[in-house]
């Protein structure tokens, strides 16, 4: 296993994290111990949570995914780990604090405080805001709607939010997720402008086939000294290969839920998918080696986040996570987003 120190910390990572978010839905509290236990043997050291977890998100299950990793974090203790998890920005989960969710300063330590007392910790390594207070594009959209605006707290507010919980003992560094380059200016000009600490990372998709990083949030990252933390690097399991050739495996998220992943599900997609396929055959690798190589590759990635709802998947996938492309199979890959440059969005 390879670490690096994340740009603008002293939080030394695994290349790899550990993803959390089917426990408690698709995942018993069981099997996350037992993904937990596996990971750390394998020299992972960094995992990755949200209040918001399990996916889908509903009231029935909202929590259970911190409560499972703090279950095997009080029986295990959590020396030598980086723990990052997330508060729910504003709607689409009424459930959380009762539709409290507007990225006010008593939101903020709330929601901190709530998630520290699930995980059994006494601070939170990484500190993330799941997706912005404002209206953006997210999760797939592609055009920005002046119409959705409404009122909220401003950046300001939510820095000085976050700052608190940093002098406070409660976080060490807060992170974006789910942002735009507007956004990740704003928050790293107004930190500046306070003489607060900034965000350090970014989390957005990122795989084959979402490169929606690539331009504009590549240069801030270089220019502010961030780093990627790639999610979905798999597309939610279509780049494993389980739906090649139209198939619906039943107990695969895309077959047991209609409404997760619907960028994933486009047409352009899928006809994407089968190319990489083809090429990964050409190549003599797996499809899953050629994606997780690929995000590997990247000169802007802090780390890339893997989950998987068995103990096989999760076995692969630290593998895969941990084999070079050679430079011909990059070319390959290169000359192939010429035809499908970010089919996901």
């Amino acid at each position: 296993m390879k670490y690096r120190t994340l740009p603008g910390t002293d939080l030394h990572v695994s290349e790899i994290c550990l993803g959390t978010m089917t426990w408690g839905e698709q995942n018993s509290e069981a099997d996350a111990h037992a993904q937990l236990d596996y990971a750390v043997a394998q020299g992972v050291n960094f995992i990755d949570t949200a209040e918001m977890y399990p996916v889908p998100p509903n009231a029935r299950t909202q929590g259970r995914t911190e409560a499972h990793l703090g279950s095997w974090l009080a029986r295990r203790g959590r020396e030598g780990l980086v723990i990052a998890s997330k508060v729910a920005g504003p709607g689409r989960r009424e459930w959380i604090r009762n539709g409290r969710t507007d990225l006010t300063r008593d939101v903020i330590n709330e929601a901190v405080d709530t998630s520290l007392a699930r995980l059994h910790v006494d601070c939170i390594d990484l500190y993330q805001i799941h997706w912005p207070q404002r209206n953006v594009p997210m999760f797939g959209a592609t055009e920005f709607d002046p119409a959705k605006e409404t009122a909220g707290p401003p950046i300001r507010e939510q820095i000085e939010g976050l700052a608190a919980m940093i002098k406070a003992g409660k976080i060490r560094h807060y992170g974006l997720s789910n942002e735009t380059a507007w956004g990740v200016c704003e928050f790293r000009r107004i930190a500046r402008e306070l003489g607060a600490p900034g965000p350090v990372t970014i989390q957005n998709s990122y795989s084959l086939v979402s490169r929606g990083v690539d331009n504009d949030l590549a240069e801030i990252l270089f220019r502010e000294k961030m780093s990627l933390l790639a999610y979905s690097p798999l597309g939610g399991g279509i780049l494993a290969g389980k739906y090649l050739a139209g198939a619906q495996p039943p107990d695969a998220r895309y077959t047991l839920f209609d409404g997760v992943g619907a960028r994933f599900r486009k047409p352009i997609v899928r006809e994407a998918v089968d190319a990489y396929a083809a090429l990964a055959k050409r190549r003599g690798v797996s499809l899953v080696q050629l994606a997780l190589g690929y995000v590997m590759s990247r000169w802007y990635l802090g780390a890339l986040i893997i989950g998987a709802t068995n103990i096989a998947q999760l076995e692969e996938d630290i593998a895969a996570a941990q084999f070079d492309l050679d430079g011909p199979t990059l070319a390959e890959i290169t000359a192939l987003q010429v035809r499908y440059p970010n089919p996901a969005g």
